[in-house]
């Protein structure tokens, strides 16, 4: 492999820690950034993770033993997806800073958001919802929605920096705000929210705060209880480097009991469950006797869920954790800062602050995609490219050489 000058900045940016990490045990997967021989050999250079992670090799190999498991081919009695599905609660809570009772499996953000939403009582009970424009673009849609229901939604501007101001979150958050609704780091330029401002300026006036952390959990550094989050939720196909169709939810405990239970799935079910209806059953004046799980569990908890992509996770959590979210971090900054300065040192426009510590950096273009899609996809560069901005996602497989050939194919001035 090529190394440039960038590549040698790079790895001498990345902290101690990883030297010790990578003295795993034999077999474990290696924790020396970046961990390029763990995922398949890809046909262009893919910058685009914020999109789609792609699956590691260890997860593959994991989804083929579980498929042995499913089609019975040989004997499996010690295969548990209960102790699978526990391990990846445990684990997920670990990297965000969640206990195992305050989160539950669903099938995507949106769900998870969705559910908060009706836990709320939204729209019945009114009041105003504080949103912004760097939330993400299908919650625009829902806030619209609960709009034209006769809610009072604040969407706040993106400042020409690419931030959300804090000073005019404060202006809009009243008593009567009964929701604060962001995305911890925002799919459009990679903003990072200050989750603990946000929350106690939401607390200070009664409010409950909602953070989407589908590109947060995984990338970069996050702890929901020490911020003070009262819900969050997620998908796994990105930074979690998980599949579609399985996520998290997060319901802080001291509010378990608080809130409503939005819709009724059977694995809310807990304790002794006693049917009344079938033959030898005990007589009893209802069709079944029956508690509730404990925890997020007894409130939002689905049927079932994907055993898949459980499968997925408990690996990729497993490798997420031995290479260390803050050595992750660490690691990919310097690729991160080479495009900003690069790009914004040839006049291109920049939507992602200067000081941005996650794995998307963002600029506007007008026309960007009839102008650079065609490009970028001879060039074999995978990255997201919009109608007026482009977008690049950094990951732990890519390196300084990645970023060279990017700044190498994009014009040397904004495209007219």
């Amino acid at each position: 492999m090529k190394f440039t000058r960038r590549a040698l900045v790079a790895a001498a940016a990345v902290s101690p820690g990883l030297a010790q990490a990578a003295q795993a045990p034999a077999g474990a997967p290696t924790a020396a950034l970046p961990v390029r021989s763990l995922f398949a050999r890809m046909p262009y250079v893919y910058l685009d993770s914020g999109s789609t992670h792609p699956m590691p090799l260890g997860a593959k190999a994991a989804l083929e033993e579980y498929l042995r498991y499913k089609t019975r081919d040989g004997l499996w009695q010690g295969y548990s997806m209960d102790a699978k599905e526990k391990a990846v609660i445990e684990r997920f809570g670990a990297l965000v800073g969640a206990a195992p009772d305050e989160l539950t499996f669903i099938q995507s953000t949106t769900m998870g958001e969705n559910l908060v939403l009706q836990a709320l009582g939204f729209p019945q009970t009114g009041g105003r919802i504080v949103t912004d424009a760097l939330h993400f673009f299908g919650s625009f849609y829902t806030y619209g929605e609960l709009r034209k229901a006769g809610m009072d939604v604040v969407t706040l501007p993106m400042t020409r920096e690419g931030r959300i101001d804090m000073k005019a979150m404060a202006a809009a958050v009243n008593d009567r705000t009964k929701l604060v609704s962001v995305s911890h780091v925002s799919t459009t330029n990679g903003f990072e929210h200050d989750l603990k401002a946000v929350c106690d300026l939401a607390h200070a006036h009664g409010a409950y705060v909602y953070a989407d952390i589908v590109h947060g959990a995984g990338s970069t550094p996050l702890d929901l209880r020490a911020a003070g989050v009262d819900f969050a939720a997620c998908s796994s196909y990105k930074w979690l480097m998980g599949d579609f169709g399985l996520g998290f939810l997060y319901v802080r405990k001291e509010l378990q009991e608080k809130v409503t239970r939005p819709w009724w799935g059977y694995h809310q079910v807990g304790g002794r469950f006693v049917t009344h209806v079938f033959p030898y059953d005990a007589p009893g004046e209802t069709v079944a006797d029956y508690g509730y799980a404990r925890g997020t569990d007894g409130k939002f908890a689905m049927g079932t869920t994907s055993w898949t992509g459980a499968v997925q996770l408990d690996y990729s959590l497993g490798l997420i954790q031995q290479l260390g979210v803050a050595n992750i971090q660490a690691y990919r900054q310097p690729m991160a800062d080479a495009i900003q300065k690069d790009l914004r040192g040839r006049g291109y426009e920049p939507m992602t602050p200067l000081d941005s510590r996650t794995p998307l950096v963002a600029f506007a273009l007008k026309d960007a995609r009839a102008k650079l899609g065609d490009l970028l996809a001879k060039n074999d560069l995978r990255l997201t490219v919009s109608a007026n901005r482009f977008r690049v996602s950094l990951s732990v497989f890519n390196d300084m050489n990645d970023v060279d050939r990017l700044l190498a194919v994009l014009p040397k001035a904004p495209p007219a």
